[in-house]
């Protein structure tokens, strides 16, 4: 996955926002701004392409066992947060788009009514 494909398939969801609060170099991306997933631009300048993506806790712990490309959450809430190595001998680009979806939804299912209404009038 190119940095590209990745702004392409987070962008085409609904209500989804990219951002640049921290620094010019870290990526967020929100829905209904609340962030899913965040990465650093040099990371990927030099050929390792990760991501942050929020993930269930039993999921999260389920993941990092089962895949080398998946670790906790890199500066981040490690009980809710993984870091994915993309383009990992293990993380395909199907697992990844599974993972960004998950993180999207997570994050969906936790806004409040008036927001999710908000986001479905969209």
């Amino acid at each position: 996955m190119h940095i590209e494909q990745l702004r392409d398939y987070c962008i085409s969801k609904k209500g989804v926002t990219e951002h640049f609060p921290f620094d010019d170099v870290t990526l967020v991306f929100k829905v209904m701004n609340k962030m899913f997933l965040l990465t650093g631009l040099t990371s990927w300048e030099k050929s390792e392409a990760k991501v942050n993506l929020k993930c269930n806790p039993e999921k999260a712990e389920e993941l990092r066992e089962e895949y080398e490309g998946i670790s906790a959450g890199f500066h981040m809430n490690k009980k809710h947060w993984n870091t994915v190595l993309l383009n990992s001998s293990d993380v395909s680009d199907d697992l990844a788009k599974e993972l960004i979806d998950h993180s999207y939804d997570l994050v969906v299912s936790g806004l409040t009514k008036r927001i999710k209404e908000e986001l479905t009038s969209l």
